[in-house]
């Protein structure tokens, strides 16, 4: 393979969002993208995370306009409700297309030499 010129098409991971490809923060893109909102609780156990752990990633979510978070009360129960944003939406949206690309490409390479 050769050095790509300006007429070849950019390599896939090129497009790639740290924000949003991090494992745990993609995680819970794609779990918020499922429901209306997601309760905080839920993502902790389904994503096995400890609770100052989701916070971090919720916190980095919110602050790039990814996720909203919403704290209030289910009876006298606190609780943190987490709804993806329409900014969130297209972000893992062209992270997935990113990474159908990316998959796309080595299936046609074909299996590596051996």
């Amino acid at each position: 393979m050769s050095v790509a010129d300006d007429t070849e098409e950019r390599h896939p991971t090129l497009a790639l969002d740290d924000t949003v490809h991090q494992r745990v923060r993609l995680g819970i893109l794609a779990v918020a993208r499922e429901a209306e909102s997601v309760e905080f609780a839920f993502l902790k156990q389904e994503l096995g995370l400890t609770d100052g752990n989701l916070s971090r990633h919720l916190k980095v979510l919110e602050d790039s306009g990814l996720v909203a978070v919403t704290k209030g009360y289910a009876g006298r129960r606190p609780r943190t409700w987490v709804t993806l944003t329409s900014g969130g939406a297209e972000a893992l949206d062209r992270e997935l297309r990113a990474l159908r690309e990316l998959v796309r490409r080595l299936d046609a390479a074909g299996p590596p030499p051996a």
